[in-house]
């Protein structure tokens, strides 16, 4: 583990194994794999084992307007890093950090903001 995961992980906090996302979803963990591949969901090692972000599943599904946030996030060039970073930072004006303001059903101003970074 370097420095930069380090300060991930202090951002992330808390993080699930492939087979735990899997469960929360009610699906196979190739499916999860799949949820990445397409930007549905991050994914990063953690002690050698895919893992991602406990804060992008809740009540059993994907946050709403998280796949289409990642997905601009990746067009604009952020790397699966830059992503997390950009996702989980404290923004005052939104308030929050972007993933919380998903999750309380703000999409629609973290997307328009994910946009403008790619300009």
């Amino acid at each position: 583990m370097n420095e930069n995961d380090s300060d991930i992980d202090a951002l992330v906090g808390e993080w699930m194994t492939l087979k735990d996302a899997a469960q929360e979803l009610n699906v196979s963990p190739n499916r999860v794999k799949q949820f990445i591949a397409d930007h549905k969901l991050l994914g990063v090692r953690r002690g050698g084992e895919l893992c991602v972000p406990a804060a992008f599943i809740s009540r059993g599904d994907v946050v709403k307007g998280l796949p289409g946030t990642l997905t601009v996030l990746a067009d604009s060039g952020f790397s699966t890093e830059e992503a997390l970073e950009w996702m989980f930072t404290p923004d005052d004006t939104l308030p929050g950090a972007p993933i919380e303001a998903l999750s309380d059903n703000r999409g629609t101003e973290v997307r328009r903001r994910a946009q403008a970074m790619a300009f």
